[in-house]
């Protein structure tokens, strides 16, 4: 249900905005959407499974106030971000 390690560093690279850049919003809601792909997948198999869809709907909260704020501060960064993963908004 987690990601791997070699899939969290190359999700960080990929969003980055600087050379050692792990905490900015763009990196956080890029794990974060990964962590809920992996979750959805998770439920197609364990449907019953009420504790794990409790953590996502934390995680999927947690995006959403993440991309608030980037939409709040630059609306042009955040306009790419959904583009580039791909987030209904």
């Amino acid at each position: 249900m987690s990601i791997t390690a070699e899939r969290k560093t190359a999700v960080i690279k990929e969003y980055a905005t600087g050379k050692d850049d792990t905490g900015s919003p763009e990196v956080q809601v890029a794990i974060l959407t990964e962590r809920i792909a992996n979750l959805t997948e998770h439920f197609k198999l364990h449907s019953k499974d009420n504790h794990s869809r409790r953590g996502l709907l934390k995680l999927v909260s947690l995006r959403r106030r993440l991309l608030d704020y980037v939409k709040k501060v630059d609306t042009t960064r955040y306009q790419s971000l959904i583009e580039r993963l791909g987030l209904r908004r």
